[in-house]
């Protein structure tokens, strides 16, 4: 494909601080009070992380299955599927009136659980779709050490301050999100840049797959949430925290350990495309008859 590796700074060190910024907004924004609804709902709760830490990566393999994507392509749409939730997908579940609270509690579960199960899969993601040298030589505990650092340590120390100084790290929040999402656009401007040309023959051979994959896993996880019988705002909760992957956490495994700016291409395009079905959603629940009380459940 041609895809090369530049501005090594943006992957190496702009990218791993976007993340912790975005990490430490997402502890800044947590209290212990978020975690009651294991107790209250264990039900969704267990069903929404289901959903994302088994239910996705199985889709996902079943379309790089079907499609007959190969190689380094299918390596990173298996890694983004293992990086479930983050920012994104809640700030989407806001603007689609869904569960806010189960959201953020998906969320931080997916946040907490992801630092150790991701680089251990992507090991064995590496192993079957790439060659035996290149998952050999991914180096599994370095990256998880990476990933404590700058993805669960963040949400912890945003916990605390907090907890210790409320009215600080509120005055805190918007700051940290702003700097963060300046960052993250760095480094997809970097990468854009470098590979302007490939990513287009990029969206022309993967596009479909990606947008079936998010598509599908707004919709499967909507039926199967409905099926329990939870809440049209549940329902629609599930459904994003499942489709809208934690693409700047990918990237840490495709281009600051793997330094491989073909994956990271593809997690990049993923960001993008996973955006259409959240669109969708949002424009669809913001309809002016749907806000009306007898219509709205």
């Amino acid at each position: 494909m041609g895809f090369t590796v530049e501005n090594t700074s943006l992957t190496q060190v702009v990218l791993p601080l976007a993340l912790f910024l975005i990490m430490l907004g997402i502890g800044l924004s947590l209290r212990l009070d978020d975690f009651i609804r294991l107790r209250k709902q264990p039900g969704v709760v267990l069903l929404g992380s289901g959903l994302q830490l088994i239910g996705l990566p199985l889709l996902g393999c079943l379309l790089v299955t079907l499609f007959q994507v190969s190689g380094a392509y299918a390596a990173a749409i298996m890694i983004l599927t293992l990086a479930p939730g983050g920012a994104t997908s809640n700030m989407v579940s806001y603007l689609c009136r869904a569960d806010i609270a189960l959201s953020v509690c998906l969320t931080a579960i997916a946040s907490i659980v992801t630092p150790f199960t991701l680089p251990i899969l992507s090991f064995y993601v590496l192993q079957h779709w790439m060659s035996i040298e290149t998952a050999v030589s991914f180096p599994i505990t370095q990256t998880l050490i990476k990933l404590l650092f700058i993805a669960l340590l963040p949400i912890f120390l945003g916990m605390v301050i907090f907890y210790h100084l409320p009215r600080w790290a509120t005055r805190l929040q918007p700051v940290v999100k702003w700097s963060s999402l300046g960052f993250m656009i760095l480094v997809v401007i970097g990468i854009v840049k470098s590979n302007q040309t490939h990513l287009i023959v990029l969206l022309e051979e993967l596009g479909v797959v990606m947008i079936v994959m998010a598509a599908l896993a707004v919709i499967i996880s909507w039926l199967i949430a409905a099926s329990f019988g939870f809440a049209i705002e549940q329902r629609l909760t599930l459904g994003i925290e499942t489709g809208i992957q934690n693409a700047g956490l990918a990237l840490i495994i495709t281009g600051t350990v793997l330094n491989d700016a073909q994956m990271s291409g593809v997690v990049l395009l993923y960001g993008v495309l996973m955006q259409i079905p959240a669109v969708f959603l949002i424009i669809i629940r913001n309809l002016p008859q749907r806000k009306s009380p007898s219509i709205q459940n």
